[in-house]
C-alpha cells in the first residue's frame, strides 16, 4: 500500500472496520479511512492470550502518505466515509475503541 503520486502528507484516519482473520488464528484486522472514504489504512495485529497485554486501539490515527492507499471501489468508499464520520462526530482521535 503507498499513496498515490503528489499525495506527500498525512492523513487523519477513523477506524472503520474490525474483523478477524479467517486465513490465521488470533489475527484482528483494522482498517482506519479518512472521512470521505477516499483513503484507508489497514493494520493487522496479533491477539494473545496473556491477560496482562493490553493494546489500546484507538478511534483515529495521523496516518503517513506512505502507510495509506486508495480506495477504488465506490461502494466501500461510501461505506467507509459513512463510518469515519460517524466515528468522528462520537469519538475523540484518543478515544479507546
Amino acid at each position: 500500500m503507498g499513496a498515490q503520486t503528489g499525495e506527500t502528507d498525512t492523513k487523519r484516519m477513523w477506524l472503520v472496520e474490525r474483523t478477524y482473520s479467517d486465513d490465521e488464528q488470533n489475527i484482528v484486522i483494522l482498517v482506519y479511512a479518512t472521512e470521505d472514504g477516499r483513503f484507508y489504512h489497514r493494520r493487522e495485529r496479533a491477539l494473545t492470550s496473556f491477560t496482562g497485554d493490553h493494546r489500546v486501539t484507538k478511534a483515529a490515527l495521523d496516518v503517513p502518505a506512505d502507510s495509506y492507499g486508495p480506495v477504488d471501489d465506490p461502494e466501500e468508499r461510501e461505506q467507509y466515509a459513512t463510518e469515519a464520520q460517524r466515528m468522528a462526530a462520537t469519538h475523540d482521535p484518543d478515544d479507546e475503541v
